[in-house]
């Protein structure tokens, strides 16, 4: 009985469920969902896009003609330099504004005191909040006929009559770059508290036994250790901010007179407004170039950084 059995036991036996799947098989399942989508929602979308900048194609009437770069050159000659500046305006003063605010509040936090947890925890909700409400709030906010800020100034007689600050060429780009700070700062203070958590105390104890003050601990000792970081996170702000749309659309909707315009808005105005879709694919192009830069930048720095953390 034994005899019979052993060589029925020496043969492979069959997998029931069919063939195993190999670790790239198996890879390839779980990608293949994801990688759908992104086609079907961002990558088609994008080109079709920018392929409408070499044709002369509008929402009112169907069908499009092809003009090659006629669009592209035109959106150069038009207002690229006035979108660029304008552009950078915001992006430079929504980045500069979070990042001083959040490196502030991060080394503050960073001490032990009471209610430091508590603190912690409420200063994130202004980065829980969606940026359209947080738009609609400093809307109303900086409102010319009731905002607070008019009620506050008035009431303290710094001005006579309510201002239309949204309205106004040189108020509009501070209220922008107050909202947007108000609601990206929270991010940027969590960043740099994480990096100031893996500071060692040892070496602040070390540079206070040596006479060093705070300023010069903080140069000497905590900004090193945290410039890797503090350099990552401006550089995701700037890109972030290089193109937000929903607070200028929303605050000011790019006026007054196109001022506050940036390459966002004028996007969307140009397609959904002056419903032209070659020249907002134009414009869209030249954004996408500029923003590609940025991104090779970020990429070089992050494999600067972990070659650094390698080694």
């Amino acid at each position: 009985m034994t005899a019979q059995l052993a060589p029925d036991l020496a043969k492979p036996r069959r997998n029931r469920r069919g063939m195993p799947l190999t670790e790239r098989s198996f890879l390839t399942f779980l990608l293949l969902p994801g990688v759908i989508l992104l086609c079907a929602v961002v990558v088609y979308p994008l080109i079709r896009s920018l392929a409408s900048a070499f044709f002369e194609e509008s929402l009112l009437y169907p069908g499009q003609t092809f003009v090659g770069f006629d669009n592209i050159a035109h959106a150069i000659t038009n207002d690229f330099g006035r979108l660029v500046g304008q552009t950078l305006i915001f992006t430079v003063g929504a980045t500069v504004g979070p990042f001083v605010l959040g490196l502030a509040l991060a080394l503050v936090l960073n001490q032990r005191f009471f209610g430091q947890r508590f603190l912690r925890g409420a200063f994130l909700i202004p980065w829980l909040i969606p940026g359209v409400v947080v738009s609609f709030l400093w809307s109303w906010i900086f409102d010319g006929n009731y905002g607070v800020v008019n009620g506050i100034l008035m009431q303290l007689h710094i001005i006579d009559s309510p201002v239309a600050w949204l309205f106004d060429t040189q108020s509009a780009w501070g209220a922008l770059i107050i909202a947007k700070t108000w609601n990206s700062f929270p991010w940027v203070m969590v960043m740099l508290l994480a990096g100031l958590q893996s500071v060692p105390g040892e070496l602040h104890e070390a540079a206070a036994i040596d006479g060093a003050g705070t300023i010069r601990r903080f140069f000497a000792v905590t900004w090193p250790h945290i410039s890797g970081v503090a350099g990552l996170v401006m550089l995701l702000e700037f890109i972030w901010n290089f193109q937000h749309f929903d607070t200028i659309f929303v605050m000011t909707g790019g006026g007054p007179a196109g001022t506050t315009s940036t390459f966002a808005t004028e996007v969307y105005e140009t397609a959904f407004t002056g419903y032209d879709l070659g020249q907002a694919g134009a414009i869209g192009l030249l954004w996408m170039l500029l923003l590609s830069i940025l991104v090779v930048v970020y990429v070089t720095f992050s494999e600067r950084d972990a070659r650094k953390a390698g080694r």
